[in-house]
C-alpha cells in the first residue's frame, strides 16, 4: 500500500459487538508495525512516528478498547484483562493484513508507549515468533504500583485534569500546545482533539470512557513485567524519558535514554523512536 497523508480507518471485529478501530498508514516494506498508544490517548499520538516509518515499513497505528474509536465493553467482568488486550492487538495486526492475508505467515514489530508499552508487551508474548522487535517507549517494564507509590485509586486521582483545562475546548488544546509550543503542529492538534469531546455548554469531557480508564489502569497494576518480559523471544529495545532504569531481574533490554520534556516521546523525539523501531 502507499504511503497515506491522512490515513483510512478500519475496524476489525474481536468478537460480536466487539471491535477495535485502526489507523492504515500504508507504506511498504517488512516486518510492518503496529503502533499502540498510551491511556486516556488515541491511535493519533502515533502520528509523527507514523509519518517518518511509512517510507520504510507498512504502519497501523491502533485505538485500545476503550479508547478512541474502538468499543468500550462493559461485560464480561474481564474485557480489560491481559488476554484481552493482547488479543486486541494481535486481531488489528491480522485484520490488517500484517501478519499476512497470502497464505504466508509474517513477523510484526510491537511499539507501545506507557499503557501501550504494557499491552504490547503482553501481545509480544502471545505472539511469539510471530513478533520481530518489542519498543517499549517510556514504559513497559515497570511495577507501577511499587515505582509510583500509588494504590489505583490515588492513581485514578492524579489523573483528572484541572477545571480550567476543561472549561472549553481552546483552554484544553492551549494547555497542550503551551506545554511544547515548538513541537506543536497539525498533528499534534488532531491528536489532543481526539482526547476530549466538546459538550452543548462548550465544555470538555475526556473520551475515555471512565469505566475502561479504571479498568486499564487495574490491568496496568496487575502486569507483571519480569513475567512478561521473560516470555517475549524478540529483542526489547527500552525508550525511558520519565520512567525509571529496569529493576534487576528483568530480561535483557536494550535502554536508550532521551533527554526529553516530558513523556510523550512520540511528540517531543520522533526521530530517536521511529529510529528504535526500524532497528539497525
Amino acid at each position: 500500500m502507499e504511503p497515506s497523508l491522512d490515513p483510512a480507518g478500519y475496524v476489525v471485529e474481536v468478537r460480536p459487538g466487539d471491535r477495535i478501530h485502526f489507523l492504515d498508514w500504508g507504506g511498504q516494506g517488512e516486518p510492518g508495525v503496529v503502533l499502540i498508544h498510551g491511556l486516556s490517548n488515541t491511535a493519533w499520538s502515533w502520528a509523527p512516528v507514523a509519518r517518518r516509518l511509512v517510507a520504510r515499513r507498512r504502519v497501523v497505528a491502533m485505538d485500545l478498547r476503550g479508547h478512541g474509536l474502538s468499543d468500550a465493553p462493559t461485560a464480561p467482568s474481564g474485557a480489560y484483562e491481559a488476554a484481552e488486550l493482547a488479543g486486541d492487538v494481535v486481531a488489528a495486526a491480522e485484520g490488517s493484513g500484517l501478519l499476512g492475508d497470502d497464505g504466508v505467515t509474517r513477523q510484526v514489530v510491537l511499539a507501545g508507549h506507557g499503557f501501550g508499552a504494557i499491552v504490547a508487551a503482553l501481545a509480544a508474548a502471545e505472539l511469539g515468533a510471530r513478533c520481530a522487535r518489542l519498543v517499549l517507549v517510556d514504559g513497559g517494564w515497570e511495577d507501577i504500583a511499587t515505582t509510583s507509590g500509588m494504590d489505583v485509586d490515588e492513581f485514578l486521582r492524579g489523573l483528572d485534569e484541572p477545571p480550567e483545562v476543561l472549561a472549553s475546548l481552546d483552554a484544553f488544546l492551549a494547555d497542550r500546545r503551551d506545554y511544547d509550543p515548538a513541537s506543536w503542529d497539525a498533528d499534534q492538534d488532531r491528536a489532543a482533539r481526539a482526547t476530549v469531546v466538546e459538550t452543548p455548554a462548550g465544555r470538555v469531557v475526556p473520551a475515555t470512557r471512565p469505566h475502561a480508564l479504571e479498568a486499564s489502569v487495574r490491568a496496568m497494576f496487575d502486569y507483571r513485567p519480569a513475567e512478561v518480559l521473560a516470555r517475549v523471544e524478540a529483542p526489547i529495545v527500552g525508550l525511558a524519558a520519565t520512567s525509571p532504569p529496569p529493576a534487576p531481574g528483568l530480561p535483557p533490554i536494550e535502554l536508550i535514554r532521551l533527554d526529553a520534556v516530558g513523556h510523550n516521546l512520540m511528540r517531543y523525539r520522533p526521530d530517536e523512536v521511529t529510529a528504535a523501531i526500524l532497528g539497525g
